[in-house]
């Protein structure tokens, strides 16, 4: 109870600082326009001044003239109030990415280069408070619908490497969201590398726990890469087909990933030596049977093949799948090795897996945009905190919890 009470005063505070935010950005904004409008007009003026009293015939006489002087300070006060703002705003507007805040700031010294700029960053600002109204707007009625209430509790399920730390969540904003929606949102809690097989009988009490607090007879499980193999092998292999309703698998390497492979193929020495450190660095994190040397290998297409035949789907239990696509290793900076080695040896993907290996029951298709940078394996987990363009990672998690519900889950 007073982790909930906790989290409602979070929630709270987080949607006052996004209102502020929005404040903020239309305060810049509106005093980057009208300096924008100022700083031309004093100019024109101070030149004209300038041109009808000739510095070089009367310069003595033009300095007596106080309009002429007036006309210089007013324009040299807007273009250093378009200038404070355009620093502001570059440091508040989100849509502004670390390399073009960069660039903006070492060209905003540039006469005239800083206004083009200045016209830019305010473009960039509108579109982002054009989303945000929006987006309050669409929020403040879809949370008076309540939306995500599902008919049974919804189960968020990590992938490898992770734990779910209370205050760095592995699914960002994403949970939180769905609450204010009206979801009841329950962690998994396995182990970061702990194996399927430990780790679905970490779901299978899990779900007892659920059911028991909220009376519910079953959960859906939304599970992201790793995690989508637990929660298979909990529902076949550990017979926990009765208490599923869903599961929704996002990014999960049902068939593999050569990447591991690739991995495998390293001296079984090191390999091995890699993963006692990763084991002793996890069990300090939490994990109480870490495992990376058997987890990782189950992640190998040889695996998920012998898994694929062990742990078919369960009938009653309805399972999608969905995946995305990087367009470039620039696209992740964490993942741009990955990304470029599996490219090379496999094909497409998403910096960890391919979208065929994503493939399951129900595949929803690809999540990706029409822009250069694409969606990666992290972009699906709101590892960055923050919405790119032609996908909102918010929204699809809405979208889906809301399906759900409209289908009586």
């Amino acid at each position: 109870m007073e982790r909930k009470r906790l989290g409602e005063a979070v929630d709270g505070a987080l949607y006052a600082a996004g209102r502020l935010h929005l404040l903020l950005l239309r305060f810049l904004t509106g005093t980057l326009t009208l300096f924008l409008i100022l700083v031309p007009v004093t100019g024109v003026w101070m030149v004209s001044l300038m041109r009808k009293y000739s510095v070089f015939r009367d310069f003595f006489g033009y300095l007596r003239r106080g309009q002429a002087i007036g006309s210089l300070a007013a324009f040299l006060l807007c273009y250093m109030g378009m200038f404070g703002a355009l620093f502001w705003l570059c440091i508040v507007c989100r849509r502004l990415r670390i390399a073009k805040r960069l660039i903006v700031w070492s060209m905003i010294w540039v006469p005239f280069l800083n206004y083009g700029l200045a016209l830019y960053v305010r473009g960039l600002a509108r579109q982002e408070i054009d989303h945000s109204i929006h987006k309050i707007r669409l929020d403040d009625v879809r949370v008076e619908r309540q939306v995500c209430k599902t008919r049974y509790p919804v189960l968020l399920v990590h992938g490898v490497g992770f734990r779910d730390f209370h205050y760095f969540n592995y699914w960002g904003r994403i949970p939180r969201e769905l609450r204010r929606n009206g979801a009841e949102v329950y962690y998994g809690h396995q182990e970061a590398w702990g194996t399927v097989e430990d780790n679905g009988e970490i779901l299978r009490q899990k779900i007892f726990e659920i059911l028991k607090e909220t009376g519910a007879k079953k959960v859906n499980i939304i599970a992201h890469s790793k995690g989508g193999l637990d929660s298979r092998y909990l529902i076949s292999g550990l017979v926990m087909g009765p208490y599923v309703a869903t599961l929704t698998t996002i990014n999960t390497p049902h068939h593999g990933s050569a990447l591991v492979d690739f991995l495998m193929g390293l001296p079984d020495g090191l390999y091995q030596l890699i993963c006692r450190y990763i084991d002793w660095y996890f069990g300090k994190l939490g994990d109480k049977k870490p495992n990376a040397y058997a987890a990782s290998r189950q992640l190998s297409c040889g695996y998920a093949k012998e898994f694929n035949e062990k742990y078919p789907d369960v009938p009653g239990v309805f399972y999608q799948s969905f995946t995305s696509l990087m367009r470039h290793g620039l696209s992740s900076k964490l993942l741009c090795v990955p990304y470029w080695i599996l490219k090379v040896i496999d094909g497409p993907n998403d910096g960890l897996v391919t979208a065929e290996s994503a493939r399951w029951t129900n595949f929803r298709g690809v999540v990706t945009n029409q822009y250069l940078r694409g969606i990666s394996h992290g972009d699906m987990i709101d590892l960055t905190r923050e919405d790119y363009r032609n996908f909102k990672v918010l929204e699809f998690y809405i979208q889906l919890v809301e399906k759900l519900a409209e289908n009586g889950f």
